[in-house]
């Protein structure tokens, strides 16, 4: 029988605001200290020019050491290992403090080997593993990539570079790119892994920016990646839940609980029908808030 008031929320870690911090930028790292943000990708990549990776890992390497991020789970986007700078990104991060690496532009499970030799090479065989969705070939091959590695934690859809590499544009609806993102939603659920939806480039406006944080929640994303602390209280809203949800939640599992212990097989709650399926979307919320509670 589920249990209300005994919940184990190890197994959620809450991910709904996942803000990148551009590495060259040691403004930005200390700032991010202090943000209500869940997570924080340290970039090594995109947000870095060429001249300035060097002195981003440095910078890295100095921010993580130094620590002050409390509660927020930090994960180091490096290069790809098929750039001059990729390998020399994992051996110095790979055995910071951190809690994953984020790997871009993954789409054969030969790259997921080579990531794996390399992660281990550098020491840290147990270090869980992100990677990034973002082009056709990674899309059509998400599915073998996601269970090439059980170490493999998160997924992140990259989705500036996935509407470049189709030829696209980028449209408020995004239904361009509603079978992309649907799908490897899909892949996974099917393989029980977090997936994060891309970025909000018209950070500025908060309108749109809604939008696109409701569309990803109404598709099952777990949160949003972000590019500016501006989005972070938003995003914490529309992927998490309020008050009022957790008060429900509690309700719907107790009228779960009485319907069993009654040898009942469904419960009414205010006129609805309970079954098994909203009982344990109850215990979810519920761990949810007990996460965030705890953390």
């Amino acid at each position: 029988m589920m249990q209300s008031d005994d919940l184990v929320a190890t197994s959620i870690r809450p991910r709904r605001s996942v803000l990148y911090m551009p590495g060259a930028n040691a403004r930005a790292l200390d700032k991010a200290r202090t943000l209500p943000c869940d997570a924080i990708i340290l970039d090594l990549e995109d947000a870095v020019a060429a001249d300035a990776k060097a002195v981003a890992r440095d910078q890295v390497v100095a921010a993580v050491s130094e620590g002050g991020y409390g509660y927020r789970e930090l994960i180091v986007r490096v290069n790809g290992l098929d750039t001059p700078w990729g390998a020399d990104d994992v051996q110095a991060v790979a055995g910071l403090p951190v809690q994953g690496l984020l790997f871009p532009k993954v789409e054969t499970t030969a790259q997921i080997d080579d990531i794996l030799a390399a992660v281990d090479a550098a020491g840290a065989q147990s270090l869980p593993l992100w990677f990034m969705v973002e082009t056709p070939q990674g899309v059509l091959n998400i599915r073998d990539l996601a269970l090439r590695t059980k170490r493999l934690s998160c997924l992140v859809m990259g989705t500036s570079d996935l509407v470049k590499e189709l030829r696209a544009r980028h449209t408020e609806s995004r239904v361009n790119i509603a079978y992309a993102l649907q799908h490897c939603v899909l892949v996974a659920r099917a393989c029980s892994l977090d997936i994060l939806d891309g970025v909000h480039l018209d950070f500025r406006n908060q309108v749109s920016f809604r939008s696109a944080c409701e569309q990803a929640r109404a598709m099952g994303f777990d949160g949003k990646t972000l590019i500016h602390p501006t989005q972070v209280d938003l995003a914490n809203e529309v992927f998490g839940y309020d008050a009022e949800a957790v008060t429900e939640a509690r309700a719907v599992l107790a009228a779960w609980e009485a319907a069993q212990a009654g040898g009942k097989g469904v419960a009414v709650l205010d006129g609805k029908l309970i079954e098994n399926l909203h009982a344990a979307e109850a215990q979810r919320t519920l761990a949810f808030a007990e996460a965030l509670s705890t953390r």
